[in-house]
């Protein structure tokens, strides 16, 4: 199994999730005997906090070049929001990040969708990161709610979910966004938060959820099982 670089604790809630999710994924793969070599590296959510992409980049980047120091073939960012910093750290390692849109477009594409609501934080909604990755490698067109209501969808999400809040208040606001989209033109949606799926289920709506956590996760362990050209 390849070992993989883990960087989470944005927040460590969905980390958590993340960890768990790998672990028994591959172990349905290999059996409850064993479990994949990983290295977690969790980092302060105070980090995203502050708003200051520069640092955000660096920091990532210097985590990114431990991690690959350390033995990690592929890199994980177990979050949406830090995948901001994708093109500036990918292009500075020599091991790949496995993009979390990827693995949303390649879910997408098996289902014959092509257009997508996303339910995020502010900069995953209004940035181009996930928008153009989907549309340029999936021809995804992803549509994201009105102005009026992004600021007050990322409060519930930096001010409850990532600090491991999760209510009934919360999960009703972001039902009816979902039933918003819907309306839209939208034929699934994109939880594009990672602490969204604790909070919605595909039990919760008749609209299709893609859950950005799962389906990333899903594909770190296919990369775990990978088999390289050498066979190695």
């Amino acid at each position: 199994m390849r070992t993989l670089g883990l960087i989470g604790g944005t927040s460590w809630h969905s980390t958590i999730v993340y960890y768990r999710l790998i672990n028994e994924m591959a172990g349905k793969r290999t059996g409850t005997h064993s479990n994949p070599p990983l290295m977690l590296y969790s980092l302060n959510v105070e980090l995203m906090r502050e708003h200051n992409v520069d640092k955000i980049k660096t920091t990532y980047l210097h985590i990114a070049r431990k991690l690959e120091i350390a033995g990690a073939r592929a890199i994980v960012i177990c979050a949406n929001t830090p995948h901001l910093v994708y093109e500036y750290v990918q292009n500075k390692i020599s091991i790949p990040i496995l993009h979390i849109a990827d693995a949303v477009g390649l879910e997408a594409r098996s289902k014959g969708l092509t257009k997508l609501g996303l339910l995020g934080t502010r900069p995953t909604m209004r940035g181009d990161f996930l928008h153009k990755r989907l549309k340029e490698k999936f021809g995804i067109e992803v549509i994201v709610p009105e102005d009026d209501f992004m600021d007050e969808i990322h409060y519930y999400i930096a001010h409850e979910l990532t600090r491991g809040k999760f209510t009934e208040s919360a999960k009703s606001f972001f039902l009816d966004h979902i039933q918003l989209l819907k309306e839209k033109g939208a034929q699934a949606v994109i939880m594009g938060c990672t602490e969204l799926p604790i909070l919605v289920n595909d039990e919760d709506t008749d609209l299709p959820l893609l859950q950005s956590t799962n389906l990333h996760a899903k594909m770190a362990v296919d990369y775990i099982f990978q088999r390289d050209k050498e066979g190695i």
